[in-house]
């Protein structure tokens, strides 16, 4: 058992982490636990929960009999996810910071800190699966369509993805449950967190304001009528429908408002009624800072699926080389609310082949007053 390879654990405190360690401990691996602190609560009003985490984190390594460590990574999530996702909001995009989490502190910080205190491996407690042979690696969806998380994973390189483990790769989240309360964890019952990764679940547009300056400018239909005024076209996404405060209006009845497009030059939100409207139709994208699971891509043209949302169904779709170095995904179906700064995964019959930011949408349809702007 001692000469067995050794794999740090991040056990966040939740129960998906807690059964992975539970996993390998009876596969026979060395494991030790790792609590990751990544951002610093600084407004105490009780949306961190970094504290009770690591008491559900230090129950299951109690329970399990293995170490727990702990680490601080707080300045570099600051300084390589979170000022990078407040430079996009400031151009007008929707950046997805789990994404840029697991590139740079999950499966880098957290992967030099392991090896630092002997480990061999890490492990997470993500819904994907990883085979191949070292320099091939290939990342699998994972057996649970609806928990398969390899969307927030298509960063990861080679080597990352030869040091890491995805213990949960074959349960669906019900077993994983099932299996955590066996265990005598306490945690078995704990919700799954749904808010940014680390800064936790709060009002997200109260949270942003206190790092972006507002911006008010007027809120436009799509055949350019003035509907009202927004705070700042940082603090809205293409598709969303609360919070745009238009109201019912007579001469507008019926369906409710969805942002459709954001107009930089003008300062204005561009918005039109119903959830299907033509505007926010899309035949395909174009994406950029593509990242390749095998580090080489496609030759060229390839039918592929795709998703450009966490938990969407596989798309089909061709991806198209350009000249630019970036590819066009054209859809066989229209998609709808494709949205820039998100990133765009594709997909072949075997597993993830990798990913782009979404850097412009390829519209159904022109709107001229939007345009004219």
């Amino acid at each position: 058992m001692t000469d067995s390879p050794l794999v740090i654990v991040g056990l966040s405190g939740g129960v998906d982490s807690a059964v992975s360690a539970w996993r390998l401990l009876q596969q026979g691996w060395r494991v030790e636990g790792l609590f990751m602190k990544n951002w610093e609560d600084d407004d105490h009003g009780g949306h961190c929960s970094a504290e009770a985490d690591h008491a559900d984190a230090r129950q299951v390594a109690e329970t399990l009999g293995i170490p727990l460590h702990r680490a601080n990574f707080a300045a570099a999530y600051r300084a390589e996810v979170f000022e990078h996702c407040l430079d996009e909001f400031r151009a007008g995009r929707t950046p997805n910071p789990d994404i840029l989490c697991n590139q740079r502190i999950k499966f880098r910080a957290f992967l030099d800190h392991a090896r630092r205190l002997g480990g061999d491996y890490v492990a997470t407690g993500h819904y994907a699966g990883v085979d191949g042979p070292p320099g091939a690696r290939r990342l699998r969806r994972a057996r649970d369509d609806n928990k398969d998380q390899t969307y927030f994973l298509y960063t990861l390189d080679q080597t990352q993805l030869e040091h890491a483990l995805f213990p949960l790769a074959d349960l669906t989240k019900p077993e994983v449950r099932r299996l955590a309360d066996q265990a005598g964890f306490g945690n078995h019952d704990k919700p799954d967190s749904t808010g940014i990764c680390f800064i936790g679940e709060r009002d997200f547009r109260d949270f942003l304001g206190r790092y972006i300056d507002t911006s008010p400018g007027p809120v436009v239909s799509v055949d350019g009528e003035t509907l009202g005024e927004h705070i700042g076209l940082a603090f809205y996404t293409i598709g969303q429908r609360r919070g745009l405060a238009l109201g019912g209006r007579a001469s507008r009845p019926g369906l409710p408002w969805y942002v459709v497009d954001k107009d930089l030059t003008g300062n204005r939100l561009i918005v039109a009624q119903g959830h299907d409207h033509p505007a926010l139709l899309n035949t395909g994208l174009i994406a950029a800072d593509w990242h390749w699971v095998d580090g080489s891509g496609p030759g060229g043209t390839q039918r592929c699926t795709a998703r450009f949302r966490h938990r969407q169904a596989e798309q089909a779709a061709t991806l198209v080389p350009l000249d630019s170095g970036c590819w066009r995904l054209d859809f066989d179906q229209y998609q709808r609310a494709v949205t820039p700064g998100q990133s765009v995964v594709v997909y072949d019959t075997e597993g993830c082949l990798g990913g782009g930011v979404i850097d412009q949408r390829i519209p159904i349809t022109k709107v001229a007053s939007v345009g004219a702007a």
